[in-house]
């Protein structure tokens, strides 16, 4: 599941964003985002669990990403054609350079980057852009109790602000949040809230810094829209995010609220 965001507080005289294509949450793990900002520039971001994106075995995944499966990926991200994208499961950084380049040689190029080791240092959080990244704040230490017992944010997450032009940059939150594969240690619905809270955190604070701040949180939340670690991202009042996928990705006619 992946979930982008925009803040109620961005929407200001010069700037609007095209509803049809604009923020979304979709209930697959590829999300395409467009948005049209200031002079009717168009860009469109993206997120993508690449799926154990190795080019390497590792501790824990023994498999590299044959040849064949990272073409299909190329292959869907090129139909896209993001302007910035966002990756759940991605492998090294020489893992994440290896697509960047052969997208580059098929004719997407992504010449920025942004990769982030969290506690789990077999996949990864990352990004790929077009425009520049102007600032990184990407989290890799956050930790939470549960039952008295310490616990990592797996995956880390992602923080950037990336300048589309003079005249608008925006700042991306990427998150991979816990699975629902059980572990034996702690409930993980539980594992997921909490590390949907520290999320929300780091969306309080990019609002707190700047109000009128663009922002984009996406990535795999691996929860629905009704769940409370997503309603905890989401949060409440006047910094409340803004769900804008079309009712009808969801199978049915209901608003999104």
């Amino acid at each position: 599941m992946s979930l982008t965001c925009l803040p109620a507080t961005t929407k200001k005289p010069g700037m609007k964003f095209n509803q049809s294509v604009s923020l979304r949450l979709v209930l697959t793990s590829l999300l395409i985002v467009s948005s049209v900002v200031a002079r009717a520039e168009t860009f469109r971001v993206a997120a993508y669990n690449v799926a154990n994106y190795l080019d390497q075995p590792t501790e824990s995944r023994r498999e590299a990403k044959s040849d064949a499966a990272k073409a299909k990926i190329r292959e869907s991200i090129k139909a896209i054609k993001p302007d910035v994208i966002a990756f759940e499961e991605m492998g090294a950084l020489s893992a994440l350079k290896e697509l960047q380049a052969s997208l580059k040689a098929e004719g997407l190029d992504l010449p920025n980057l942004e990769h982030v080791t969290g506690y789990d240092t077999n996949i990864h959080v990352a990004v790929l852009s077009k425009f520049p990244i102007v600032a990184r704040r990407s989290h890799t230490d956050d930790n939470f109790l549960l039952s008295g017992k310490k616990f990592s944010v797996s995956r880390g997450f992602s923080e950037v602000d990336i300048k589309v032009n003079d005249h608008y940059t925006f700042t991306l939150l990427g998150a991979h949040l816990k699975s629902k594969r059980q572990t034996g240690f702690a409930d993980e619905a539980e594992q997921r809230l909490e590390e949907g809270k520290l999320l929300r955190e780091k969306v309080d604070a990019v609002l707190k810094a700047n109000p009128n701040a663009n922002l984009i949180v996406l990535g795999d939340f691996n929860d629905t829209k009704d769940s409370p670690a997503i309603k905890a991202v989401i949060g409440r009042g006047k910094a409340k995010l803004v769900d804008t996928r079309p009712a009808e990705r969801n199978g049915d006619n209901l608003p999104n609220s």
